[in-house]
């Protein structure tokens, strides 16, 4: 029985990879790897084989260790669900999301520092206008969060999608619990031909990341507290611009400092202002006052922008094959 690649590996050109030793393990794996026409994936693979090897020699790994790493990575796979990311959670926690997330994303002059995804943006937020409400309920502390979509030169990007999730008054995201419906307190927006933007939200809250599957037991092992401090999600897509991951993190939250996943940017630290005037309340659609008000402008990039800042920071002593 032969598989379907079988046919397109000339064996004769093939590195005699029997008898191996812990000496010449790595370099025979790196070798039959060696073939891939991919330079950028041939690379990746070789430091990727290159640097687990040496993690298993330097702390001379046992088989029921490996035997449980490899039952935790399954226990991650099978956590996953449509509407749960237990391996992007593991990124996270890892600080491997933030470092990815830094290095293509490097701020260029004033624009906005993006941060992490996190597990749970969902692509069903529901549309809403200009102005518009995140959730139906009347739960937690009123917001109204608005400002303007701009390019690095201070013009408005008009027509702009921009989507923002957040927790409810609880702390919990809608796909967290098991008897949801459909989407809440996350919503899809577009910025008007000046840029601006408005929506209507609550008051952010600090939640605990899932404790309830592998990744929340590893840092339970860790003795790591899972906390992410109060925020707003927002992604803010714009034809000839780069798409913005970002959040915006309310000032004063007591785990600014030890974000479990790493997320924090000083300058994405907001400051909310009170409005109590009922008459103000009403004419932003709430029914009454008083509400919190986050007033916040996003400067997009271009791509070549993008990219002339990330060639800055490649190392000049860094292969071809790693530069993309």
């Amino acid at each position: 029985m032969s598989s379907s690649n079988t046919h397109e590996v000339d064996l004769s050109k093939l590195p005699d990879v029997s008898d191996v030793s812990p000496e010449t393990i790595t370099g025979l794996v790196n070798a039959i790897n060696s073939f891939c026409a991919n330079p950028r994936q041939k690379f990746i693979m070789e430091r990727l084989t290159t640097h687990l090897h040496q993690v298993v020699s330097e702390t001379n790994l046992t088989t029921e260790e490996w035997m449980i790493a490899i039952q935790f990575l399954t226990r991650v796979g099978q956590t996953c669900t449509p509407t749960r990311q237990e391996f992007i959670l593991l990124s996270d926690v890892m600080g491997i999301s933030s470092l990815v997330d830094s290095i293509n994303h490097p701020k260029v002059g004033d624009s906005t520092e993006a941060t992490v995804l996190g597990p749970f943006f969902t692509e069903d937020a529901a549309d809403i206008p200009h102005g518009g409400s995140l959730s139906a309920k009347q739960e937690g502390i009123p917001m109204l969060v608005c400002g303007r979509i701009l390019d690095t030169s201070g013009q408005p990007i008009p027509n702009a999608k921009i989507e923002t999730w957040e927790t409810d008054a609880e702390g919990f995201y809608d796909t967290q619990h098991a008897d949801r419906q459909g989407p809440d307190y996350r919503g899809r927006l577009r910025s008007q031909d000046d840029g601006s933007y408005a929506f209507r939200g609550i008051v952010p809250i600090a939640y605990p990341t899932p404790g309830d599957g592998p990744v929340g037991d590893l840092l339970k092992s860790l003795r790591r507290h899972g906390f992410r401090p109060a925020h707003l999600h927002l992604m803010i897509e714009a034809p000839g611009f780069e798409t913005l991951t970002t959040a915006l993190f309310p000032r004063g939250d007591k785990y600014l400092k030890s974000d479990a996943v790493f997320g924090v940017k000083t300058s994405l630290i907001v400051d909310l202002q009170d409005v109590t005037s009922d008459e103000e309340a009403r004419s932003k659609g709430f029914e009454s006052g008083p509400f919190k008000l986050l007033e916040r402008d996003f400067v997009l990039v271009r791509p070549e922008e993008a990219k002339k800042a990330r060639a800055e920071k490649v190392a000049k002593t860094m292969p071809d094959e790693a530069k993309v």
